[in-house]
């Protein structure tokens, strides 16, 4: 069991912490409980709860008549309410609520409303990635456990490894390599691309997480790709980003080179010539439409 602190409910609900103090002197809405040392913090019961509670204030349902349900009612029409839903940030709540609870049948429900009804590129773009982004601050600041985010992260890719699987190659189109560099595991974006690049009719050669840069080197000298795409997320660390671009760019002249993630963003790097920055996947979309009406020729 995890310990919030009420910085942690707000960064979690959306819910100020000065309201939900009012909340709680008020409604009695929570318990907090105390350490040895008289500091007050909440439990995953709490979580719960306010996250539920934000979400019924959000569509409309007053504090009064919040706090005189109980909370499995609570919980049922919650989640009764987020999967009928199209809305973003509804789609995103029964999903954080879901990771939270580790509650993995409750997580494949949402999921597989949200594609029955938006289809899977565009659920990854409006719900999955904006949902995947919010854990990751969530995760770097401490409000949710590792385990948590590993759950959830596990459950994605085991959702994008089945889409890549059903799309079938044409044999045509440019070659992508894709990688990550040593040390790096977050391997979401990556798949994600690789579904794009195989929906556009292009090929690729999935190398995955924490590539040596032997490896790298070996692959590309034997399958002469166009195009490498790499996400930089934690590695390298923020004082070697700008040496490993460089590297890339030497080693690999003749390839263009795609790169996203925290390390390289908004960082301030001289970008080399046949490097190209992608602040997000609207970006890469960009790339491939401009790639695509000549993918037959190699």
């Amino acid at each position: 069991m995890s310990n919030y602190s009420i910085k942690d409910l707000e960064q979690l609900s959306g819910i100020k912490a000065h309201t939900l103090r009012i909340w709680e002197q008020r409604y009695n809405l929570l318990n907090p409980k105390r350490t040895e040392t008289n500091i007050r913090y909440y439990d995953d019961g709490d979580l719960k709860l306010i996250l539920n509670v934000a979400f019924l204030n959000e569509n409309g349902f007053k504090i009064s008549k919040i706090v005189a349900m109980s909370r499995e009612e609570i919980r049922t029409v919650v989640l009764d309410m987020a999967e009928a839903s199209m809305a973003q940030h509804d789609m995103i709540h029964g999903l954080t609520f879901c990771m939270i609870d580790m509650d993995e049948e409750g997580f494949e429900r949402f999921l597989s409303t949200s594609i029955q009804k938006l289809g899977f590129e565009q659920t990854m773009f409006d719900v999955i990635y904006p949902f995947m982004a919010k854990i990751g601050i969530l995760w770097q600041t401490g409000a949710i456990t590792p385990a948590q985010e590993h759950f959830i992260s596990n459950l994605v890719r085991q959702k994008l490894i089945v889409a890549i699987d059903c799309v079938n190659w044409s044999h045509g189109g440019k070659k992508f390599l894709l990688f990550l560099p040593e040390g790096e595991l977050h391997e979401i974006s990556l798949l994600f691309s690789s579904y794009l690049i195989k929906v556009n009719g292009h090929r690729v050669i999935y190398l995955g997480q924490s590539t040596p840069f032997g490896d790298l080197l070996s692959v590309y000298r034997l399958h002469q790709p166009d195009y490498l795409l790499t996400v930089l997320t934690s590695q390298p660390a923020n004082d070697e980003a700008q040496a490993y671009l460089d590297s890339l760019s030497k080693q690999f002249p003749e390839a263009q080179i795609l790169t996203s993630g925290y390390q390289v963003i908004d960082k301030g790097l001289t970008i080399p010539s046949n490097v190209r920055l992608m602040k997000d996947f609207g970006d890469f979309k960009e790339i491939l439409g401009e790639i695509s009406p000549v993918m037959q020729e190699k």
